[in-house]
């Protein structure tokens, strides 16, 4: 895959997730309505992912960028960033993104937007502050390849409906524990017991699968970013350097949660390095001694 064929791939996965989503939402509701003895619940069930549907595809950019406090700056203010990606974007072939600045000591980066005509480039204070010309190069030109290969619509898509289905969740298993169990006199109360033990399991682990989905998709989408972000700059060794200096850095980002961290360019939530199978199932990035590696081997 490319930063030429990949894009296609993105956009049906994105409508994928949207439809799957709103699949998700009306088999829990349905089941939920079933254990509470409540029909009014499907249908409110249905109107929500819905909704949230429309949300994420048309306003999820907007709300990442004000969860994290970012200003647009433009050629006036900050020339020096402006023409960074503006050089990139020519080579890329792709418009210039609004460009955004997140101020924050952490150093990290992401793009987000729901098509190239309408992306966004965020950094923080930090990375500016810490890298040189060719490293933020480097930086840039991945953000830049996230974009042309539609990740930054799955990727905030993504962001926004696993929150959601977090709060979703949560509702229902409230609503389960401290709700009317039980239905209409004339139903059998195993089958109900069986509604409300399916509705409990679906509010515990569909946030986990939500979650790993989410990780998933993140690790995939960053090897190939840093590899088209190599080829624009054709200089992959500024990446690896900026890679390095970012996964040195002990400050954790002041507005992030676990549902974004896996649009920016490095886990901005700091932890233990990940070694075994399964805790790298849990990951949002893939490590980034691999990621350093396989970027020096494009050098060679």
């Amino acid at each position: 895959m490319t930063l030429y064929n990949q894009k296609d791939k993105n956009i049906c996965l994105t409508w994928f997730y949207l439809i799957g989503f709103l699949v998700f939402v009306i088999v829990v509701g349905w089941v939920f309505s079933q254990a509470l003895g409540n029909s009014s619940i499907l249908y409110g069930a249905i109107v929500f992912a819905v909704f949230m549907n429309f949300i994420s595809y048309w306003w999820s950019d907007k709300i990442v960028l004000a969860m994290n406090g970012a200003k647009r700056i433009d050629r006036k203010n900050n020339r020096e960033i402006y023409n960074l990606v503006e050089n990139l974007c020519i080579i890329a072939g792709l418009p210039v993104p609004n460009i955004y600045i997140i101020g924050d000591a952490s150093p990290n980066a992401f793009a987000t937007g729901r098509n190239p005509e309408h992306a966004v480039i965020a950094l923080t204070t930090g990375l500016i502050k810490i890298l040189d010309r060719s490293e933020l190069e480097g930086v840039i030109a991945h953000e830049l390849s996230h974009i042309g290969n539609r990740d930054i619509l799955l990727g905030t898509v993504v962001t926004v409906l696993v929150g959601f289905i977090a709060i979703l969740a949560d509702w229902f298993f409230r609503m389960s524990i401290f709700g009317r169990l039980g239905g209409d006199d004339n139903k059998s109360s195993q089958i109900q017991l069986i509604f409300t033990l399916m509705a409990i399991v679906l509010a515990i682990l569909a946030p986990i699968g939500a979650m790993l989905m989410q990780m998933a998709i993140s690790r995939k989408r960053e090897y190939l970013a840093d590899a088209d972000g190599a080829l624009l700059t054709r200089y992959p060794e500024g990446l690896a350097r900026a890679l390095e200096k970012l996964s040195q850095s002990p400050v954790n980002l002041k507005r992030t949660n676990k549902s974004m961290a896996h649009m920016y360019i490095v886990n901005p939530l700091k932890g233990k390095k990940a070694k075994g199978f399964v805790t790298k199932l849990f990951m949002t990035h893939p490590p980034i001694e691999e990621r350093i590696i396989k970027l020096k081997g494009m050098a060679k």
